[in-house]
């Protein structure tokens, strides 16, 4: 099958290039011959076995004319929809990209179309070596030297009918790309830039415990050893600071106007709290920023700050790297990362169990499978307490809450443990809309984990305003969730513990059959356990038994707030059903 679909699509690519013959000038035969081979030598099979040969034809011509001319340096972009005036037609809207070859092009193009709300159908995206004059006019492919990689995109993504949506997708593809053309053309300055940060970190006089800058220094040279993307550079001097030489801004951040940590631009006008923050006598600041990056992937960027001090002992700048951790820095035990390490280690010691405990052995699992990020960010004092509190909850089946706030004030880190058999996504929902409402923020990120304990875990970002966190009583806070989170059946069980104890509430439960969906959306989880009585008659032998009892919602047949359920072998009767009781009007 494999074959015969591969045989189909080069005979349809074939056609395409005799068309292309028939529609262009002889001297271009060959170069076409081979960019429409290029072109779709990668592409799915199935994509192009769907298509006709003028089809295929009219979109290879299309791009090879819109990448005729390109000026070196910079990235030709347009967003349309093809017409059989451009020689071909498409039911989506189509991307086309003529750059320079680079790295984290095709990933960074995909994220800003999936950032408005568009999903990309089908990606072509050949790596072509081409020889253009000074003018920037094509003259051929496969030159026998001097050759240049670009690359060229030809993306469909759903339909946009609107000429000024287009418009505005093509300016933030441009934008896109010219921030991938600053990280990537930054990449070793930025690099030697780090190692230079490092080596004054060990020489300089700074108020720290050498022990303390050695592991440092030790992290920053191992986020250079591939374990971070490095995206761009800048400096703060503080005023009045004496820095004879700050660091020129690289990457993103060489342009001034972009936003990112604009606080220490002016550190008076935060809070002391922040102010203090920033003026610890600490080596590293490890923080998110607020702003997602463009290059590589959509989230929010890393940031890396190294505090400068002066003979006295005070900070004076911050030089700050911004980018995204890799792969392998998820992924890597954190007793192999600098910083963590010694988070993890000085954990365990202070917890004082045995490590072939079970506790020492439950409390590595915690530490482990923390969210990576908040281990970065976390300090020693709130790990210790937020670790040994889940230790605490072993495998309890109830819902509690962690939180931590962002010591820059803008955002709150909230960590929900719960039942895993209760998490769906209205129940997310549900806990994103209470602690929306308790910080007086917006989720910006949710993260969830699973793995082989009762428990998932759920953590949601929420992006506050600097100044405008209200304060909150995180006990009450955790019950709100807890209400949430409370299924009907557990509001019965709560119910029947209460009227009955609890051995004896659980064991009345476990002789009923599971109570039917339909009588659950009815019926008020206090009526349920006032039928229980009714419902134990008709198992043991009563031929049916019915009840007169007021409402909740003040509806129902009858009188406006009453209702009368009634209860045979075969479960509760339908209203329709039954026969009025004496005594009651309709």
């Amino acid at each position: 099958m494999t074959g015969t679909i591969e045989a189909q699509k080069a005979a349809l690519v074939g056609d395409a290039q005799i068309l292309a013959d028939q529609q262009t000038e002889a001297a271009e035969h060959a170069a076409l011959h081979r960019f429409i081979a290029e072109l779709y030598e990668h592409a799915p099979p199935s994509d192009v076995a769907a298509r006709t040969p003028a089809d295929l034809c009219g979109a290879a011509l299309a791009l090879w004319r819109f990448g005729a001319h390109r000026r070196s340096g910079s990235a030709k972009v347009r967003v349309y929809n093809p017409t059989s005036r451009d020689g071909w037609t498409s039911p989506h809207t189509i991307v086309e990209i003529v750059n320079d070859d680079m790295p984290f092009l095709v990933d960074s193009v995909t994220a800003a179309v999936n950032d408005g709300g568009r999903e990309v159908r089908l990606v072509i995206h050949p790596v072509l070596s081409v020889s253009r004059d000074e003018a920037g006019s094509l003259i051929g492919l496969d030159p026998p030297a001097g050759g240049m990689r670009e690359s060229w995109m030809q993306i469909a993504i759903t339909r946009e009918p609107d000429r000024a949506e287009r418009e505005a997708l093509a300016a933030r593809l441009e934008a896109t790309l010219a921030d991938v053309r600053s990280a990537v053309t930054d990449w070793l300055p930025m690099r030697r830039t780090l190692q230079a940060i490092a080596d004054e970190a060990l020489a300089a006089p700074a108020p720290l415990k050498p022990a303390e800058i050695a592991e440092g220094v030790d992290f920053l040279r191992w986020l250079d050893d591939d374990n971070f993307t490095y995206l761009g550079f800048r400096e703060y001097v503080f005023p009045g600071a004496a820095v004879e030489v700050p660091g020129k801004p690289l990457g993103i951040l060489a342009e001034a106007s972009y936003p990112v940590f604009a606080g220490l631009r002016d550190l008076a006008a935060l809070p002391p709290d922040v102010q203090e923050f920033v003026r610890r006598r600490e080596l590293l600041i490890i923080a998110k920023t607020t702003r997602r990056a463009t290059v590589h992937r959509a989230v929010p960027m890393d940031a890396i700050g190294i505090r400068r001090f002066n003979a006295a002992g005070e900070v004076v700048a911050v030089q700050q790297f911004v980018g995204l951790f890799t792969s392998a820095a998820y992924s890597r035990n954190p007793h192999s990362i600098p910083l963590l390490r010694q988070k993890v280690q000085r954990t365990i010691e202070r917890a004082g169990f045995a490590p072939e405990s079970h506790d020492g052995k439950a409390l590595l699992h915690i530490l482990e499978t923390f969210p990576r990020d908040e281990l970065f960010q976390i300090t020693e004092d709130e790990l210790y307490d937020t670790a040994i509190s889940i230790l605490n909850l072993q495998e309890r089946q109830r819902i509690a809450l962690f939180v931590r706030r962002d010591p820059l004030e803008r955002f709150v880190s909230c960590l929900v443990y719960v039942p895993r058999e209760r998490y769906d996504t209205r129940l997310r929902q549900s806990f994103a809309a209470i602690l929306e409402e308790a910080f007086a923020g917006k989720v910006t990120d949710f993260y969830t984990h699973f793995d082989e304990s009762v428990l998932a875990r759920v953590q949601f970002i929420i992006e506050v305003t600097r100044g405008a966190v209200p304060p909150v009583n995180v006990a009450r806070l955790e019950q709100l969730l807890v209400d949430a989170g409370r299924t009907w059946s557990n509001q019965v069980e709560d119910k029947a513990a209460a009227a009955f104890g609890e051995v004896a509430g659980r064991a009345r439960l476990r002789r009923l059959k599971q109570f039917p969906i339909a009588y659950q959306a009815r019926t008020d989880p206090a009526q349920a356990i006032a039928d229980l009585d009714r419902i134990e008659a008709v198992l043991a032998g009563s031929p049916i038994e019915a009840s007169l009892h007021p409402r909740a919602d003040g509806q129902g047949s009858g009188h406006p707030r009453t209702s009368w359920p009634a209860h045979h072998r075969r479960g509760a009767v339908p209203h329709r059903q039954r026969r009025r009781p004496r005594g009651v009007d309709p």
